[in-house]
C-alpha cells in the first residue's frame, strides 16, 4: 500500500517527528546556515569614546637649550629615529643664552583619580618640562616618577584629585581580530579616535616585551596614547609603527598593559627598573642546525657569546650550548629568554636546561642585575695561509697558544682561506671554527679529518665564531 501526504500532511509528519525526539531540517535551510556570516554589521564606538576619552591627555615637553644649539635638525632626527613626537617652535626665552624649545607632543593616560599618567619613555626623554592637558582644557605641570627605555614606558604625576581614568585590562586575553581604538594626539591634533584590530599578539620587536600589532592608524603624536578594546579597558600603550615614510603604513605597535604595569609599579616605588642577566648573546636555531645537532625540531637559542666572568661564564654554559628551557620553561624563540632572565628576582638562583654534544644537562646559574652593555672580546684576524682547501672549500691553521689564550678557547682552528660551498655558505677567513657536528675542534689535521669522513649528501654544522659573535653554520659538503 502506498501512502501519499499532503501539505498540510507533510507538516503533521514533521511535528509527529519532533514530538518523538527528531527533528528534520531541510537541506535549503541547512545550507542557508551553513554560508550564514559569523559577523554581523559594524561596531558603534559612540558611547566607548565618551567613557575613555576624558581620561586620555595631550602631553607636550619643553627643553631649554642654548641659543643657538638644538632646532628642527635635531627635532627631525629625533623624529626620524623613534618615528613619534613632533617638533614644535620656540616658546620663549630663558636665562640669557637659553631658549626655551617645545621638544615634541605626545598622548598619554590617566590609570589613577590622583594622576598618575602613564605615557611612553622616548614622548618625555630630554625635556626640562612637562605639560599634561585634560579634555577639559585644564592643563598641568608633570613631574616625571621614572622612565624606562628598554620597554618604552614611563610614569608621570600631576597634581590633583578626582581625575577621569581608565580601568586596566589584561593584555593576555587579547585575540587576533578584536576590535581596538587608539584615542591620542597625532599632528597635536588633540583626542582623535582611529579603530581598527588586533593583527598579531606577540611581536618580537623588542628584546624584553613582545608587542601588540594592530592596523588602527598611528601617527606623530598618538606615542603614548591608550590602545582600547571595546569593554572600555586598556590593553596597551601605543609606542612604534613600521613605516618608510614616518607615518602610518597600516602597522602599528603598543607595549602590552600587562608589561607596562609591572614596569610601571617598579617605577613608582623606585624610580627605576632592576632585570636579571645571565651574561649571555644568543641567536635564533635554524632547521638545519636543529637537525644537524640531532634537536629534531627547530627550538630553543644557541649561545653565540658568553661574558667572560659573567654568571653564565661561572656556571659553566658555554658557546654552542643550545639553551632550551629556562626554570622549566620552554624557549621557543630568541626574544622568550631575555624576557625571563629580565623578570628573575636579582640574586636568584635559574636552572637552564642546554643541549651540548647531543645531551641534556641542567645548569643552575646566579642570576646578576642587568647593567649597561659590555663589549666582547674581538676574535684575532689571521692573514690567509697556504693549506689546501678541504671537501668543504676551507683551508684551516692552527691557533697559537697565545691567541687561545687571548681568545679564551682551548681548541678551535682559524679559517686561512673559504671557496665552494663553505664561501657560499658565507664563511670567510679570520673566522673561527671551534665545533663540528657537536664535536670539539682540537687542530686543523682534526679537523680535517672528520671534515674527510663526512657523508657527501648530508649537511654539517660548524660552530664558528667571527669577532665577538658566535653561532652556527650548516654547510653541505661538495658533492
Amino acid at each position: 500500500m502506498t501512502t501519499t501526504f499532503s501539505a498540510g500532511s507533510k507538516l503533521l509528519s514533521a511535528a509527529l517527528i519532533a514530538g518523538a525526539g527528531l527533528f528534520f531540517t531541510p537541506p535549503a535551510v541547512l545550507a542557508g546556515q551553513a554560508n550564514a556570516p559569523l559577523v554581523t554589521g559594524l561596531p558603534d564606538f559612540t558611547n566607548l569614546i565618551d567613557r575613555v576619552g576624558p581620561a586620555v591627555v595631550n602631553i607636550r615637553t619643553t627643553e631649554k637649550v642654548k641659543a643657538g644649539q638644538g632646532g628642527p635638525d635635531e627635532e627631525m632626527q629625533e623624529f626620524l629615529r623613534r618615528f613619534f613626537g613632533v617638533p614644535g617652535v620656540p616658546r620663549g626665552r630663558g636665562a640669557p643664552g637659553q631658549e626655551e624649545v617645545q621638544r615634541g607632543v605626545g598622548s598619554g593616560f590617566i590609570i589613577s583619580n590622583d594622576g598618575l599618567v602613564l605615557t611612553n619613555a622616548h614622548v618625555v626623554e630630554g625635556a626640562d618640562e612637562v605639560l599634561v592637558t585634560l579634555t577639559d582644557r585644564r592643563e598641568f605641570s608633570a613631574k616625571v616618577l621614572g622612565a624606562d627605555k628598554r620597554s618604552d614606558v614611563a610614569v608621570l604625576k600631576v597634581d590633583a584629585t578626582r581625575l577621569p581614568s581608565l580601568v586596566v585590562g589584561d593584555s593576555s586575553k587579547l585575540r587576533v581580530g578584536e576590535w581596538v581604538i587608539a584615542i591620542g594626539s597625532p599632528f597635536n591634533l588633540e583626542n582623535s579616535v582611529t579603530a581598527g584590530i588586533i593583527s598579531a599578539k606577540a611581536r618580537d620587536t623588542g628584546d624584553y616585551l613582545p608587542l601588540i600589532q594592530s592596523d588602527v592608524a598611528v601617527n606623530p603624536g598618538n606615542s603614548g596614547g591608550p590602545l582600547i578594546n571595546m569593554r572600555g579597558e586598556v590593553i596597551g600603550i601605543n609606542s612604534q609603527i613600521a613605516t618608510l615614510s614616518g607615518g602610518y603604513n597600516g602597522i602599528s605597535f603598543a607595549v602590552p598593559i600587562d608589561e607596562a604595569m609591572r614596569v610601571a609599579d617598579q617605577l613608582r616605588k623606585t624610580g627605576k627598573v632592576t632585570r636579571g642577566r645571565m651574561g649571555v648573546q644568543i641567536g635564533e636555531v635554524s632547521k638545519e642546525v636543529a637537525e644537524s645537532l640531532g634537536l629534531g625540531k627547530a627550538r630553543g637559542v644557541e649561545v653565540s657569546l658568553v661574558e667572560p666572568g659573567g654568571p653564565a661564564d661561572k656556571a659553566g654554559i658555554k658557546v654552542g650550548d643550545i639553551i632550551l628551557r629556562y626554570n622549566g620553561q620552554p624557549i621557543e624563540r630568541s626574544a622568550d629568554l631575555p624576557r625571563l632572565v629580565g623578570a628573575s628576582a636579582i640574586g636568584s638562583r635559574a636552572v637552564v636546561t642546554v643541549w651540548r654534544k647531543g645531551q641534556q644537562q641542567d645548569i643552575v646559574v646566579n642570576i646578576a642585575e642587568l647593567e649597561e652593555d659590555r663589549p666582547g672580546t674581538p676574535a684575532q684576524k689571521s692573514p690567509r695561509g697556504d693549506a689546501l682547501p678541504n671537501a668543504l672549500g676551507l683551508a684551516v691553521s692552527d691557533l697559537t697558544e697565545a691567541q687561545r689564550k687571548t681568545l679564551r678557547v682551548e681548541g678551535g682552528v682559524k679559517v686561512d682561506a673559504s671557496t665552494g660551498a663553505a664561501a657560499a655558505a658565507g664563511l670567510r677567513a679570520g673566522d673561527l671554527i671551534l665545533q663540528v657536528n657537536n664535536v670539539d675542534v682540537k687542530d686543523a689535521r682534526q679537523f680535517n679529518a672528520i671534515i674527510a669522513r663526512l657523508d657527501p649528501k648530508k649537511s654539517v654544522a660548524l660552530l664558528v665564531r667571527r669577532e665577538n659573535t658566535t653561532r652556527y653554520e650548516v654547510i653541505k659538503p661538495r658533492q
